[in-house]
């Protein structure tokens, strides 16, 4: 896809990956609609975008809710008639021996990696259908293609993000609706400073982490050229 002129809703944009994607599709002329629960931050990025010519729109937006999800898309016709691509990134990750880790904290888990995508797809998909067609990209992560202790929580959630996403695939075709999925490796942001971490924790020799802009860039990859599925390795 040619994102030129693109409306592009990204979820998780105050931060790490999804700023950094924010900012990576207003240089290639997308018109990116900005969701986060943090508005601060969001008008920040806005008034940085706007200041250098870039079509940009702040929704502050919690996608746990499903009115709020709904909210957005609505906000997002308004303003610019159409929705073209859905990048889904807004998670929260989480660590801890399942003996340990609190059901409501887990609640948490579905509550944005697995729910917030789910209401983003159901809220655009009518009005991609409408007009044609469109992109969602779901962020997964790698750590779904392997398995490690204590993190079986986290990565159970983004396996369940994973299902949604190929059946949709399926499901949408036949609507010009494409569904693709994106698994980043471990990132340097503050994804990792804001996950719930209960127990006694595996020690992994971890690497220094991938920069936001690299994995904002292999998203923008994978928005041109459509492949089913992206790793960032």
């Amino acid at each position: 896809m040619d994102i030129r002129e693109k409306v592009t809703i990204i979820t998780g944009a105050s931060t790490g990956i999804g700023r950094a994607t924010a900012r990576l599709f207003a240089e290639h002329g997308a018109m990116v609609v900005l969701a986060a629960r943090s508005a601060d931050k969001l008008d920040a990025l806005a008034r940085e975008l706007q200041s250098q010519g870039r079509e940009a729109l702040a929704v502050p937006t919690d996608v746990t809710q499903e009115d709020a999800v709904q909210t957005l898309v609505a906000k997002t016709i308004e303003a610019y008639g159409r929705v073209d691509i859905l990048v889904n990134n807004a998670g929260v990750g989480g660590a801890g021996p399942i003996a340990d880790f609190p059901a409501d904290a887990y609640r948490q888990l579905i509550d944005l990696n697995v729910l917030g995508p789910y209401y983003g797809m159901r809220a655009v998909i009518p009005h991609m259908r409408e007009h044609g067609g469109g992109l969602i990209i779901n962020i997964s992560s790698s750590a779904t293609t392997r398995v490690f202790p204590t993190v079986g929580p986290y990565t159970s959630t983004k396996h369940a993000l994973n299902s949604l996403s190929a059946a949709a695939r399926l499901e949408l075709a036949p609507d010009n609706i494409r569904v693709i999925s994106v698994y980043p490796d471990y990132t340097a942001s503050d994804f990792s400073k804001g996950s719930l971490q209960f127990g006694a924790i595996a020690a992994y020799d971890l690497p220094e982490g991938d920069s936001p802009e690299k994995v904002a860039q292999k998203i923008f990859e994978a928005a041109i050229d459509e492949p089913t599925d992206t790793y960032v390795t």
